[in-house]
């Protein structure tokens, strides 16, 4: 089993990450709809998770369809749905629906996840081919150079009575991170993995797939990138 579907299946992988900020999450959204003028678009929320930016998105008035391999995330996420807003299992390298969707999104870093650079080309194509022409996709990745630059090579956590020793570390172009978990006197070992892909690597990709890169941020106030000192690296790309 690979790395992502056996950690984003894992009741661990939601207890580590259960404290994000949900209120910069909504922040975000907010100035992108605000910044792009978005009014009345059927959306796509690629590697969805449990939904939360699809269910804030839905709230805003938007039709929305959230997409993710883990069941465990589609599972919780179906609670919510509605007639405007609606969760699949589904593999992001495989289109779900031709030019279907005025807007996609990928947020909270939901890409770079595969060994092989071809899976990463599919997953762009198959986002490119979901798109209605002129449609826009808006991607928020972390921004690699700060994230080794600073990186925090070990980290000890404990939640809920169970201890998670994190190490981090940069490999082949990827920034991987260990995880072990003791909870209740047994040890278990979870692996994250993303591609340490930068500004000039999603140029490339884009590019290779006919999309264009209209705008550059660094951060969910949307203010101007810096490679050196911008938190996230958030793109928004034209088919």
């Amino acid at each position: 089993m690979t790395w992502y579907k056996n950690w984003f299946d894992s009741e661990y992988y939601h207890i580590l990450y259960k404290n994000r900020n949900h209120n910069e999450a909504k922040n975000f959204i907010e100035n992108l709809v605000s910044k792009l003028k978005l009014k009345d678009h059927k959306i796509i929320d690629i590697a969805c998770g449990k939904g939360r930016h699809a269910n804030f998105l839905n709230t805003l008035g938007f039709n929305v369809v959230g997409i993710d391999l883990s069941e465990n995330s589609i599972s919780h996420a179906k609670k919510f749905e509605n007639k405007n807003l609606k969760f699949f299992v589904h593999d992001m390298r495989k289109v779900f629906s031709n030019n279907t969707f005025d807007i996609a999104t990928n947020l909270f870093t939901s890409f770079g996840y595969f060994k092989n650079i071809k899976d990463e080309q599919k997953t762009i194509l198959a986002i490119r081919n979901n798109l209605k022409k002129d449609g826009l996709l808006i991607f928020d990745f972390l921004n690699s150079k700060k994230t080794i630059a600073n990186l925090v090579k070990k980290e000890h956590l404990e939640i809920n009575n169970i201890n998670f020793r994190i190490n981090r570390s940069v490999i082949d172009n990827f920034i991987i991170k260990d995880i072990e978990i003791i909870d209740n006197g047994k040890t278990y070992n979870f692996q994250e993995k993303v591609h340490a892909l930068d500004l000039y690597n999603f140029t490339e990709l884009f590019e290779e797939n006919e999309m264009k890169i209209l705008q550059v941020f660094g951060n969910y106030n949307l203010e101007k990138f810096d490679a050196l000192t911008s938190d996230r690296l958030i793109l928004i790309v034209q088919k």
